[in-house]
């Protein structure tokens, strides 16, 4: 869905909102003629409202529907800056994906925030729909009307509650907002803030106080006691006076109304039509582990530029994304270099390019957000209002995109501003360039030669075979050992436990050696997808002239990359990671932990793992398999769990700002009382096992495989 389809349907209501102006005044015209040619309208709707004012609203509405809808429509062009995206097909995924968000499934993750946007929300709307459905029925001829007698009743009585639910969820927004004043919101109010709120109050206030004040100047008739909060309140208002005080409140509801439609495009609150787009556009034609895609830049002549810098090279989905932001703060609040004094914070992210969009376009329109004083931007380049520090603290976690309510895709802008800071102005840290000439000249990012790549296996004697060389032509599967897996001292003793399971479970496997390079993460994390390509295509050949079809994994990025990102390059391959495989194996029965006595184990969910890819269940499954082991989690476990601080080439960077957040993760995992940290990642391993020394915990950190392997293969040193 491009934005201008949005744009052509924005200008065909614009068109009918302007012939409902015109109509609206000649049906006035009318209504002055002897006969009246206007019907007249019940007192349920107007009361004593005379026709000139009746018509003024109408007018009133038209004109300011007009404005918003061609509001709305700038905004449309202002995405139509960014490059193309696919975003059509998989209509039943968008369809639910959408219905998730109108059914606040994804803002109930925050149970109080969410009831209270809920509350808001659907009391707006069935408010909204009441009103409509009686101004139907009052414009219908008597012999078609069908709000009377027991249906009435109960339409009354679903409004009040409807008015009920929606008062008291805006006292609610309004008691979170400035008497409880939580951090992430505290940090974001604006004057517009109180501006929605008190228009939205004032909508269901002046709505509730116009029934009571109609019902008392009615005589209070018998049916409307199912009016259960106007009829009560109908008492305040004296039978003498109730027809000014209904005057009065009609007028402020209509104006309240009026007001709504201003603040509608020009406010966050646009997020009420933006959101839901947004959540219906969101599911991509690629993996959600996926970077996106570019040319294979050993072939192409022709880019001018690789990245994103300006608001042209985002995609126009991307820049939806800034409209359909709500700024609530809870991508900040779970980012991990955010919450260890890192200078990220991925709401600021999505604000700050939503500020240079809006600000740069022709015509300008609202930004996301008021800017703070003194804040200016010249010129549509991002990099006036993000800093690469910003970029550099992120480690590509996910746990940002996985909360957002909305469906706000924040990594990929991230990953996208870093491709052009890496290869377009050599603007990394220099740590990463000796990582870079590392994956570049020895096929590793730790340097070491390529000839030692599978030294681990000589303690393990034959049991180990080399595809390709000394006649191993075939095997079912290729074990993917990894850098990490050949090269750090840790996590050697995982390869080596990860192979002999294989050959206990009688699993057919070989492995490359040294013909096996860095799949190429860190680089392309880290934005140096000219590296990345260059690795990955070298595999890929490789892969493809051995004949490789199914391939097991012992690291997540290896996991994620093979699988995920490969195939952009021509690599297609039935990837597994290793807890998937054991999994497997120990359901079949083919690998029995029976264990003895009783231990406590914690299991840290690897970002790369996790929310890129949804393995939860397999590396428990494998813990939950050993007889003796209870199994405990950590406040923030699956799909919240927090990151260890590794990811997005940042095992390669020095964390000198704020908290280590490998030690974060480590205090969560001790927290537990858990003797043991379970992990399915060589730099989780690496990562939460640093972190429990440096807080000098007597706590043993292994990979699943570690603790599979020695109930497995050595069960009396249980």
């Amino acid at each position: 869905m491009e934005p201008r389809r949005f744009l052509t349907a924005a200008r065909v209501l614009i068109g009918l909102a302007v012939a409902s102006f015109f109509g609206t005044l000649l049906l006035w015209w009318l209504g002055s003629l002897p006969g009246h040619f206007i019907p007249e309208i019940g007192r349920e709707v107007f009361g004593n409202i005379s026709p000139p004012l009746q018509a003024l609203f109408y007018v009133g509405v038209a004109s300011f529907l007009a404005v918003t809808l061609y509001l709305f429509a700038l905004r449309a062009r202002n995405w139509e800056r960014g490059s193309g995206e696919e975003r059509t097909g998989r209509w039943a995924e968008r369809l639910r994906s959408m219905g998730s968000g109108l059914a606040m499934k994804t803002l109930l993750r925050d149970r109080a925030a969410g009831l209270m946007h809920a509350m808001i929300y659907y009391g707006f709307i069935v408010l909204f729909l009441g009103t409509v459905t009686l101004e139907i029925d009052h414009l219908l001829p008597e012999s078609l009307k069908f709000l009377e007698g027991n249906t009435y009743q109960a339409y009354s009585a679903i409004l009040d509650l409807a008015a009920l639910v929606f008062v008291v969820g805006i006292l609610w927004a309004i008691i979170r907002r400035y008497g409880q004043r939580p951090w992430r919101l505290r940090l974001k109010t604006k004057a517009e803030d109180a501006w929605i709120l008190l228009t939205l109050g004032m909508i269901g206030v002046s709505g509730i106080a116009t029934e009571a004040a109609r019902i008392s100047m009615q005589d209070r008739p018998g049916y409307e006691v199912w009016s259960f909060v106007g009829y009560p309140l109908s008492y305040v208002f004296p039978q003498s006076v109730a027809a000014g005080w209904h005057r009065a409140f009609w007028i402020a509801h209509a104006a309240g109304f009026v007001a709504f439609l201003v603040l509608l495009p020009t406010t966050k609150l646009r997020h009420i039509f933006t959101s839901p787009a947004n959540m219906f556009l969101a599911p991509k034609s690629r993996p959600k582990g996926a970077m996106k895609p570019i040319p294979n830049l050993m072939e192409a002549s022709d880019l001018e530029s690789i990245g994103a810098s300006v608001v042209g090279e985002f995609t126009w989905k991307q820049l939806l994304d800034t409209d359909a932001c709500t700024i609530c703060g809870r991508c900040t609040s779970v980012c991990p270099a955010n919450l260890t004094g890192k200078p990220l914070d991925p709401r600021e992210i999505v604000l700050k390019l939503g500020e240079v969009a809006a600000l740069t376009g022709v015509p300008k329109v609202s930004p996301p957000v008021g800017l703070d004083g003194g804040i200016t931007v010249t010129a549509d380049r991002v990099f006036e209002r993000i800093q690469p520090e910003e970029l550099w603290a992120c480690t590509t976690c996910r746990a940002c995109d996985e909360i957002c309510p909305v469906g706000i895709e924040i990594l990929d802008k991230i990953l996208d501003m870093r491709r052009y800071l890496s290869l377009m102005e050599s603007n990394f840290p220099a740590e990463l360039g000796k990582s870079y000439v590392a994956m570049e000249n020895q096929s590793n990012p730790w340097g070491l030669s390529q000839a030692a790549r599978a030294d681990w296996a000589k303690a393990l004697g034959a049991e180990v075979r080399i595809l390709g060389a000394d006649g191993v032509d075939s095997a079912e599967y290729l074990y993917w050992v990894g850098c990490a897996g050949s090269f750090d001292d840790r996590n050697v003793k995982v390869t080596q436990s990860i192979a002999r399971l294989l050959n206990e479970a009688g699993i057919d496997f070989a492995i490359l050696g040294p013909k096996e390079r860095c799949t190429g993460d860190p680089a392309r994390r880290s934005g140096n997808e000219y590296l990345f390509q260059q690795l990955a295509l070298m595999n890929i050949e490789t892969l493809n002239d051995l004949g490789v079809e199914k391939v097991i994994t012992q690291c997540p990025h290896c996991f994620n990359t093979l699988k995920n990102e490969y195939p952009q390059l021509g690599g297609d391959y039935e990837v597994l990671h290793h807890s998937q495989v054991l999994m497997s194996l120990v359901r079949e029965g083919r690998l029995a932990a029976p264990g003895k006595g009783k231990r406590k184990i914690t299991y840290h969910d690897p970002c790369y793992l996790g929310r890129h890819n949804d393995v939860f269940v397999a590396p428990r499954t494998v813990i939950a398999s050993i007889g003796g082991v209870d199994l405990v989690e950590m406040d923030r476990s699956c799909n919240k769990a927090l990151c260890c601080g590794a990811g997005g080439a940042q095992f390669w960077l020095e964390e000198q700002t704020g908290k280590k957040v490998g030690t974060e993760r480590a205090g969560e995992a001790i927290g537990t009382g858990a003797e043991e940290v379970a992990v399915a990642c060589p730099f989780c391993f690496i990562m939460i096992d640093d972190g429990v020394k440096e807080l000098g915990r007597d706590v043993v950190v292994r990979d699943i495989a570690e603790i599979l392997a020695e109930q497995v293969l050595s069960p009396e040193t249980s």
